[in-house]
Parts: C-alpha cells; structure tokens; sequence
C-alpha cells in the first residue's frame, strides 16, 4: 500500500494504492459526505479485490484531506475527481470509476468525459432520506457507461425496489445486500453477520469488474 498528493483546483487530494500483480484493471473509490476511505465497503474491496487482479486506488477528496466536516458543493467534488484521473490512468489498465454515496455520484457525472470503463455506484444515494420526490436517477440513468450498483436492502437513501428500471445503451445492474443501511451496517439479529455481508458485496463486485474486461 502507498500513498500520494495529487494537487487539484480545489485543493490536495489523496490516492491510497492497493496494487495488484499484473494488475488487469484499477477500481478508483470515492468516499461519501459523511466520511472517508475507512468506510467498511470500501476497506472490504481494498483487502479482497487485488488478489484478483484488480488495483484498487482510494481517493480522498482535497476537503477530507483538508480536515473539513462539511462536503464541498457537487461541482467541486467534480473538478477535484477529474484532476486526480490522469494518476489513476498512469499504471495502465482500463480504469473503473467508483465510490460510495457521494462519491458513486461523481463516479456517474463524470464517467463519460473520462472514458471509465464502467461506473461502481456503492450505496447510491438515490434521493435524500424521506424525500423521495427529490430523486437523483437523472444521474445514475444518464452515466452512458456499465453501471453496478450495490444497494442495502433497508436503505433510507433509496431501498432497491424504489430505484428506476435500467435503460438507454448501458443499463445498470443492481445487487441488493440484505438487511444493510446506508453504511452496509447489518442488524445483529438479521441473519447474515456483518463479515457475511461484506463477502456478499465483494463477491459481488469482483465478477461484474471481470466481465468488464472480457
């Protein structure tokens, strides 16, 4: 694992590398609003996805590396994603734009304008809680590159049931993670534990990447 400052317009960001041997592709993570690269999934993916030959590389956005509480405004997430993407290109591979809530959001934005080779939208945040009227599908519809989304089965950001049908040239896939919020956080008494639930998205993740590059 290494780590490197990448400067951007809206300040310094941060890539943590977890490389792969012979690595056939890299997964480019985006943490969420309310938190950073410590995220369970995103750990979970980090730790299990390059012995499967993917490089998965961890960004921090310049507000998190700042120290800040508050998430900057979509635009500067934007602008601080793009210039981190010619320092995840540079290993080589085709590069998989990713992350979770927020950060699955500035994965959709962008993926056209930076030729990603499929979108990974963890805990979509399909509209704000209690608020379905509010729905960001616009942008999950409109990321014109194969999308996976992975989804609690009890999030208040949008349940699965609740998210659009798949269209247009490259429809989504959704996988629901049962009885996980927001967070992938599972109930004690659910059923599956929360190293079960972890394992499910891996395992979920790993094959849709594969499929990805033939």
């Amino acid at each position: 694992m290494t780590t490197e400052s990448v400067d951007t317009p809206a300040g310094e960001a941060r890539v943590t590398w977890h490389p792969a041997r012979a690595a056939r592709l890299v997964l480019a993570l985006g943490h969420g609003a309310g938190g950073g690269i410590e995220a369970r999934d995103l750990a979970a993916l980090a730790a299990a996805l390059p012995a499967r030959g993917v490089t998965v590389a961890l960004v921090e956005q310049p507000w998190r590396v700042a120290g800040k509480k508050v998430a900057a405004a979509p635009g500067t997430l934007d602008a601080g994603w793009r210039a981190v993407w010619p320092v995840l290109r540079r290993p080589g591979p085709p590069v998989v734009a990713g992350g979770r809530s927020a950060g699955a959001r500035v994965a959709c934005r962008t993926a056209v304008e930076l030729d990603a080779a499929g979108v990974l939208a963890l805990a979509f945040p399909l509209h704000p809680p209690g608020r379905p009227e509010k729905s960001r599908e616009a942008e999950l519809l409109g990321a014109g590159k194969p999308v996976l989304v992975v989804q609690g089965g009890r999030d208040p950001f949008g349940r699965p049931e609740e998210f659009p049908p798949p269209a247009g040239a490259d429809p989504y896939e959704l996988v629901e993670v049962a009885h996980a919020d927001h967070g992938f956080a599972v109930p004690k008494k659910a059923g599956p534990t929360q190293e079960e639930t972890l394992a499910a998205i891996t395992g979920a993740v790993g094959p849709w990447l594969h499929r990805l590059i033939g």
